[in-house]
């Protein structure tokens, strides 16, 4: 069906009308949460961690994400920075190493599954959950595709499939949530042969980390990243350098981050959330449009030349 450019904008400023009509709404209703205190988490020692990429591999079947454009075995990717995609829910960095010249230390990236997740406070239709076993997972079936979780995260984790124009999905990684509830680890801490990501109750794993720091004084910086900071996380680290070093934000504070936005978000209408959303799905049907028409003349031309 031809919709014309008028049409467009009309059923636009219809759709903005009413929406303009819905009250302003909080997003999911805020109060201070400390985290759940049987969760378990992950905690990641980076001396240990030698940059084989087993994580991201056992990630990827885990995930059944898409084959990567380089195989796991070519460590030719640790040459750039990368972050986390809807393709690869887990990456990993190679950052220089400021004690000793020529040598490289390696950090996992991923969500971190704050105790206290911004994502959620600031999803209108909480679309994400803090779930009891400490995952912070989102749910496709509630999701409006407003990506406000997207500038929401401290962590910059959460990705849009922009390039899928019918069902695009939040992705990100979910710690392996079915396999957690069931008693089981994530994948990528099941994988690892260097041990350097530990499973288990979170109040356990700080004690682990303090442990090491204390017995190993000379090896650790004496912090674990991510036992405070934005009011915790069930993802944490321990490093032997500085950890603005290895690519993560020292200087995020203490403050659960919902703190920081709910009183902004709770006077936002929801309008102005969804005209994202809306732009943005215009754009992929355009951009559907014109690879549509392209491949009709191609095809065209193809039976002209065979007729």
């Amino acid at each position: 069906m031809h919709i014309s450019r008028r049409g467009l904008l009309k059923t636009i400023a219809a759709i903005g009308s009413s929406m303009a009509m819905i009250p302003a709404k909080k997003a999911a209703a805020y109060e201070h949460f400390v985290g759940w205190p049987d969760s378990f988490g992950c905690l990641t020692d980076l001396t240990r961690c030698v940059g084989c990429r087993t994580c991201e591999e056992a990630c990827n079947k885990a995930n059944k994400l898409p084959k990567p454009d380089k195989p796991f075995d070519d460590l030719s990717v640790l040459d750039n920075k990368r972050r986390p995609t809807e393709k690869a829910f887990t990456v990993v960095n190679r950052y220089a190493d400021p004690r000793k010249k020529q040598e490289s230390v390696f950090r996992k990236t991923q969500c971190n599954h704050c105790l206290e997740p911004s994502c959620a406070s600031a999803c209108l239709v909480k679309a994400y959950t803090k779930t009891p076993e400490g995952p912070v997972i989102w749910n496709k079936d509630l999701c409006v595709g407003c990506r406000m979780c997207m500038m929401a995260c401290p962590f910059s984790v959460p990705s849009f499939e922009y390039s899928n124009p019918t069902t695009p999905k939040i992705q990100k990684c979910n710690l392996c949530y079915g396999r957690v509830k069931n008693g089981g680890k994530p994948a990528c801490a099941e994988a690892c042969p260097a041990e350097a990501i530990a499973f288990g109750r979170r109040r356990d794993l700080i004690k682990l980390a303090a442990d090491r720091i204390r017995e190993n004084r000379a090896d650790y910086i004496d912090h674990i990243y991510g036992e405070r900071e934005v009011g915790g996380t069930s993802w944490m680290y321990i490093s032997g350098i500085p950890f603005d070093h290895v690519g993560l934000d020292t200087q995020l504070g203490v403050t659960p981050f919902p703190e920081h936005t709910r009183g902004f978000l709770s006077t936002v209408p929801l309008v102005l959330v969804m005209w994202p959303a809306l732009l943005g799905g215009i754009h992929l049907f355009s951009q559907r449009r014109e690879e549509i028409a392209k491949n009709e003349k191609t095809d065209h031309k193809k039976e002209e030349a065979q007729s």
